[in-house]
């Protein structure tokens, strides 16, 4: 059985992908989007829980969150959660409904922002180099072993080397979008 597997390499590619994309969905920028509560933990019930378990999440506004808790009992401890959240927002509750107005960015901190998402698009190429060489390591394994020619060898390299290029032009390009809308004013 051969050590290398091309699903395996593009599939764990993929992963380092979609891990940034769910990293730089959790940044902040000046627009409302829901995927800004997804770290958000609240204590309820004498558990942790994630808080689209305990509430629906919703932008009515641009630049307005909305949080609708589903037990009245709830709603302090949901309150809570965010501001203990470091979001640096500030929850107006109303009932059983949550809002979070978004308040503007200052330079500064758009600055910040756009350095972790490049951060993050680091993080996630080291990620993609790293499945690259294990791809590159397993050839070697099979070609010591004779299940693959050396032609094959230097074929199968050059695959796992235009699927890494692939990978780290997309990290780029969802790194560049999302530093762009940070620095947007």
């Amino acid at each position: 059985m051969p050590a290398y597997d091309k699903a395996d390499i593009q599939r764990r590619m993929h992963g380092a992908v979609e891990a940034l994309k769910h990293d730089l969905g959790g940044l902040r920028t000046g627009r409302a989007q829901t995927s800004l509560l997804d770290p958000v933990v609240v204590e309820v019930y004498g558990s942790h829980m994630p808080l689209n378990q305990v509430a629906t999440v919703s932008a009515p506004e641009p630049r307005m969150l909305s949080v609708q808790v589903w037990d009245r009992h709830n709603v302090s401890s949901v309150e809570k959660a965010i501001r203990s959240a470091g979001l640096g927002l500030n929850p107006v509750t109303d009932g059983q409904n949550v809002r979070l107005p978004i308040p503007d960015l200052t330079e500064e901190r758009r600055k910040e922002l756009a350095k972790l998402a490049g951060q993050y698009a680091e993080k996630a190429r080291i990620a993609a180099r790293n499945v690259r060489r294990d791809g590159m390591e397993a050839l070697k394994t099979d070609e010591k072993k004779h299940e693959i020619s050396q032609d094959e060898h230097k074929r199968l390299e050059a695959e796992v080397q235009k699927v890494t290029d692939e990978t780290i032009k997309e990290i780029d390009t969802a790194a560049h979008a999302k530093e762009k809308e940070i620095l947007q004013k």
